[in-house]
């Protein structure tokens, strides 16, 4: 059975990775993995075992010690029950099969884990941590892009019901990957698709359009391929605005890392642009 690993974590976005996870598992048949993952850092506090204190503070650190103990049971006890919240949210949307994961220590050793049995992970925009100004992502978002062996998909704040989606197509293997997946993916059947590449309009960008709505057609997808004048990252926000899209699907980073720290990442660019759901394939 086909399963969707959701990544939450108690902030704003927890209900919509919910809401995600729901519509791709009822369209995939899969079932849902909620996972949640407290950090070292917030379950156990600074090591103090290494440093001088006098005897006479001895019971202060054994209070410390203690208020530590109590912190991390309620820091799982707090996991517990927004895991609780969000499987009622998802099993109130027909969704049978619902289990939870907990996990201590680093997220992405957690995904390496239980990503090998799932068929996509859903995650938010942005964290428990993160504020909500406009330039900034959740500080696990790109980590888990670039980590994960899985299609990604990234919740936006709220979630709205998904009839059409927007393929960004620029001939990469990365965009030809989830072409073929919106071609072969049951995630995808009954969507109206629109299916844009940005750029000046020449044979050889014409052909390579031409052959990624042939393969979306060959996979019984209805689309409407088009070239847009500009630069991707605004272009394809714009057509996202403009069209009432729901859904954007593309590939992702497709350079490495230091060249994205150096001259930015049109994925990254994206991902900041658009308020809805992101789906990105590697």
């Amino acid at each position: 059975m086909a399963t969707v690993l959701a990544c939450i974590d108690g902030s704003i976005y927890s209900e919509s990775v919910a809401d995600n996870a729901a519509w791709a598992a009822t369209r995939l048949d899969a079932r849902i993995e909620l996972l949640q993952v407290l950090g070292r850092r917030e379950v156990v506090a600074d090591d103090r075992s290494g440093r001088m204190l006098p005897r006479a503070r001895r019971q202060l650190l054994e209070q410390l010690s203690t208020l530590d103990a109590e912190r991390a049971k309620l820091l799982q006890k707090e996991a517990r029950l927004v895991m609780e919240a969000v499987s009622a949210r998802i099993a109130g949307q027909d969704v049978a099969d619902v289990r939870t994961v907990l996990r201590h220590g680093d997220l992405l050793d957690a995904l390496a884990e239980r990503e090998q049995t799932a068929d996509l992970v859903v995650i938010g925009k942005r964290g428990e941590a993160a504020d909500f100004a406009k330039l900034h992502l959740g500080s696990n978002l790109e980590r888990i892009v670039r980590a994960s062996q899985k299609p990604v998909l990234i919740a936006a704040r709220a979630f709205r019901p998904i009839r059409r989606a927007l393929i960004a197509f620029d001939g990469r293997a990365s965009a030809l990957k989830a072409v073929d997946a919106v071609a072969q993916s049951p995630l995808f059947k009954g969507l109206s698709l629109d299916l844009v590449t940005v750029g000046t309009r020449t044979d050889a960008l014409q052909r390579q359009l031409d052959d990624a709505a042939g393969r979306l057609r060959a996979g019984g997808r209805e689309v409407h391929p088009r070239i847009e004048p500009g630069q991707p990252d605004r272009a394809i926000a714009a057509a996202v605005e403009r069209d009432g899209i729901d859904l954007l699907v593309m590939g992702a980073y497709g350079h490495s890392r230091l060249r994205s720290l150096v001259i930015g990442s049109t994925t990254s660019e994206m991902i900041r642009a658009c308020r809805i759901p992101i789906a990105l394939y590697r």
